[in-house]
């Protein structure tokens, strides 16, 4: 398959968002698909985290081990200070129920467990957790330990934790279960502290944090009109509200436009064709809420330079992307429009061999 065309629309940057009043101490919000913060106040103020710290637990976790991997908690596991998941000395889990106790009920003993299980020694497992926050870019950030309690060199800004949740929520595991409200497995009721998921339909993950020294501190993603946002408060004694104000203004700010119409969208050459060209077409459009300004849409579409014919109307010519700020974010099938008979029949013909080495990969 080859690029048959390629159409890239530039915009100015999106437009400011309105000012809002919240609680926070530190508080942003931040845009993944273009990997910006759209709102903000003190995003770069390092603070402790609290169990937040818990989203890069869980997706180092996920990035390391098999979900059903079978564990036996060992007794110097157990009985960690702050919330918990209960674990019991000989008990045997799965990685996965480990990570449901860790994202739901906060479970510091989940944490120390999971970092266990690399080499046996949590020290190993954090410093993994500052090489991958050194990765995302998140500069203002500093593990040392994988549950969030307080520590002299343990510490985040809003906007580093934006940028970690961004990635969590490119994986489908971490999806799924940071957005779980009520699980029952490993012989336990777990409910998840986070309220956001029941208090908002556009609310679709997270993770709670508190201590004395940090406060409330709330990380949440939410979706709505095709746009993912996430919204990161530390410090924040009025944090279901803080977040709740951030996403109804930025929901209310998008608008849904088309970004590409179902139908026609380009042709392509036949040779030995009774016509000489065939036009293409994609099923269904694919529209998104857009903030004013936006642009840097990119449409490729693929397939052969030339075909040759026959060929048959809703058959399969190859795809189409859709891309913005160079990420993709919508694939189609692209198919012939009509019935196209050859004039002559080009099996083993020597058309046939040329156009198969010039214009096939």
């Amino acid at each position: 398959m080859v690029l048959l065309a390629s159409v890239i629309f530039t915009a100015a940057s999106a437009a400011e968002m309105p000012d809002v009043s919240v609680s926070a101490k530190s508080a942003v919000l931040y845009d993944p698909l273009y990997g910006k913060v759209i709102w903000s106040k003190e995003p770069d103020l390092r603070l402790p985290m609290a169990s937040t710290t818990k989203i890069m637990t869980a997706l180092l976790s996920l990035e390391l081990y098999e979900l059903d991997r079978e564990v036996e908690i060992e007794a110097s596991w157990t009985g960690a200070e702050g919330s918990s998941m209960y674990l019991k000395p000989g008990e045997m889990v799965t990685v996965e129920e480990l990570i449901y106790g860790l994202m739901l009920m906060s479970g510091n003993d989940a944490a120390v467990a999971l970092s266990k299980l690399l080499t046996g020694n949590s020290d190993d497992f954090v410093a993994l957790m500052n090489r991958r926050a050194e990765q995302l870019g998140m500069k203002n950030t500093s593990f040392e330990n994988p549950n969030g309690l307080d520590g002299a060199e343990h510490f985040s800004t809003a906007e580093d934790m934006a940028v970690l949740m961004a990635e969590a929520m490119e994986n489908e595991d971490f999806c799924r279960i940071s957005s779980t409200e009520i699980a029952d497995m490993a012989g336990r009721h777990m409910k998840n502290h986070n309220k956001l998921l029941s208090l908002s339909s556009v609310v679709c993950g997270g993770k709670t944090g508190f201590t004395k020294k940090a406060g409330r501190c709330l990380v949440s993603a939410a979706e709505d009109k095709g746009r993912r946002l996430i919204a990161v408060t530390l410090s924040a004694p009025d944090d279901w509200n803080d977040h709740l104000k951030l996403y109804d203004m930025a929901f209310n700010a998008l608008e849904y436009r088309d970004i590409i119409s179902g139908g026609m969208v380009a042709s392509v050459p036949v040779c030995g064709g009774e016509v000489k060209s065939c036009p293409l077409y994609i099923d269904q459009g694919f529209s998104m809420g857009m903030f004013e300004g936006e642009g840097d849409v990119e449409t490729v579409l693929y397939g052969p330079r030339v075909v040759y014919a026959s060929v048959k109307s809703g058959e399969t010519y190859g795809y189409l992307t859709l891309s913005i700020n160079g990420r993709e974010v919508y694939r189609a099938d692209v198919r012939y429009k009509n019935d196209i008979n050859s004039q002559k029949p080009l099996k083993d013909s020597f058309w046939k061999r040329i156009i198969d080495k010039v214009f096939r990969m």
